[in-house]
């Protein structure tokens, strides 16, 4: 994302932003997404006048490693410990089937269309991966549905379809402990038009004329929580909100209450309904966003020298995380194992990647440790990849710290297809991760034009790819720094 112009806080200090998911070029460089030059900044304590931006802070010494040859240890071999995935379930753009989202993106069919949800002709930006069509019947009653808000169905639809999936009906839960099973589905937003709703009518009629569900319906646990009233699952719950590592921050977290013995099952992922006037609005200020109303389709086109930001979208990803042993004692159909994962900090900037590339290659290398996994076993990864003018580029840059010979592995970014889900653009990516080390078939990265000289790993331009997944990881990274990825690969007994 490019940085915002001048946000003041009430201590007079200044920030700039950036993107929400991804990480984006100095105020130094960009006003926005268009070069300036000679961009001064105010002193600190003097008012800002009209659009002021900060430079880039310089960065601390770290006294940080990273191994360029990770001596990884031994993977897992305690079935109490080891994670497996026997269950997804997802809310998209392409619909609510599993099959049908994945061809759709090995076919490279873009899911970026205008806006009409809202009147959005006043806006500078039209268009998003909008949700059409969805339908809840037979997930959540009439009269909840009609109250909800969008990210709360979505992640209901996702997470009641992943435990079908996996075999979790209601029937086979009513026989199960449900004090094993825990929900752990995030959401970088939350009920955004929930609380928009609520605050228009305080605003324009009184607090008296609130909706008593306007704070129920805001706050970012409730998917977590509606899930298991719903369910009977009376596991680990609750919910994590890192913007746009959310998903993956989830999936690591989940796996660690498995391993760790607290629980049997978690059903854990993302989501998010954010294609809404404030959510729009708010990236459109903060200069985030692609504008490319004329083409929407070509908008999302990571490592494609002509990007200009990255395209909104939404929806819900989740997975069924079990211990192997449970999974076996059951006769689940295993889909793919969790191998490992990792979070961190830049510890840098509210909105600015590191120059360096510390966090992310820091971040990627202890997923490998955490997984028992060495460099040279990765041969995919499911980028971050958002289409903005730096973090790109940043992203690009740290993974070839950690991994010195990228000529095997294929790297594509699913955010070209679909847009940002922020919130649960992991649990999405995870997804189609997951089928893509079960199919053997890679999604093409689209638009892809004009690629970035320096991006020298195939990024799968434009056309599908068969190959066979080894081991894989998704990245995702969000505002404040926060930096996450998972490591996922076919099961082997």
């Amino acid at each position: 994302m490019a940085g915002i112009a001048g946000v003041a806080c009430s201590s007079n200090v200044l920030f700039r932003s950036r993107e929400m998911g991804s990480h984006e070029a100095s105020m130094a460089q960009y006003n926005g997404l268009r070069p300036v030059e000679n961009m001064q900044m105010a002193p600190v304590g003097s008012k800002p006048s009209g659009s002021i931006s900060s430079p880039a802070p310089k960065l601390r010494a770290i006294r940080a490693v990273v191994s360029q040859t990770v001596s990884a240890p031994k993977r897992e071999k305690d079935p109490r410990k080891r994670v497996v995935v026997t269950g997804m379930g997802l809310v998209s753009v392409f619909g609510s089937d599993i099959d049908t989202f994945y061809n759709k993106l090995l076919e490279g069919e873009s899911g970026i269309s205008l806006i009409d949800r809202f009147d959005a002709s006043s806006f500078s930006v039209r268009f998003a991966g909008q949700i059409r069509d969805f339908s809840s019947k037979g997930y959540i009653d009439g009269k909840n549905d009609r109250r909800l808000d969008d990210c709360w169905r979505y992640c209901l639809v996702a997470g009641k379809r992943a435990l079908v999936d996996a075999n979790l009906g209601s029937e086979v839960l009513e026989n199960m402990d449900r004090t094993r099973i825990g929900v752990l589905v995030g959401t970088g937003m939350g009920g955004l038009s929930a609380f928009s709703n609520g605050v228009e009518s305080l605003v324009q009629k009184g607090y008296k004329k609130m909706s008593p569900f306007f704070i129920p319906y805001s706050i970012t646990n409730m998917g977590s929580a509606l899930l298991a009233i719903d369910t009977g699952l009376m596991g680990p719950n609750y919910s994590i909100s890192t913007a746009c590592a959310t998903a993956n921050y989830c999936l690591y977290s989940a796996a660690n209450h498995i391993r760790r013995g607290e629980a049997d099952i978690m059903v854990a992922g993302g989501t998010e309904a954010a294609v809404m006037p404030t959510g729009v609005g708010g990236f459109i200020a903060c200069r985030a966003l692609s504008q490319r109303n004329e083409d929407p389709e070509k908008a999302s086109r990571p490592w494609d020298k002509s990007r200009d930001g990255f395209v909104m979208g939404e929806g819900s990803g989740v997975l069924i995380m079990e211990s192997l042993e449970h999974a076996m004692k059951r006769g689940a159909n295993i889909i793919a194992e969790y191998l490992g994962g990792a979070v961190n900090c830049d510890a840098h900037h509210m909105t600015d990647p590191r120059s360096d590339g510390l966090g992310v290659s820091t971040c990627i290398a202890k997923s490998l440790e955490d997984a028992g996994v060495s460099p040279d076993e990765v041969n995919y990864i499911n980028a971050h990849a958002t289409s903005t003018l730096a973090g790109d580029l940043a992203e690009v840059n740290a993974i070839k710290k950690v991994f010195k010979d990228t000529s095997e592995i294929k790297m594509n970014g699913t955010k070209s297809i679909i847009g940002h889900g922020l919130g649960a653009a992991g649990g999405l990516e995870a997804i189609a991760t997951i089928k893509a080390i079960n199919t053997g078939w890679l999604h093409p990265t689209i638009n892809q034009d004009n690629i970035e000289p320096d991006v020298t790993i195939d990024t799968v331009p434009n056309v599908k790819k068969q190959h066979e997944v080894n081991v894989a990881i998704s990245n995702s990274f969000g505002f404040g720094g926060h930096n996450s990825v998972v490591v996922l690969g076919p099961f082997t007994p």
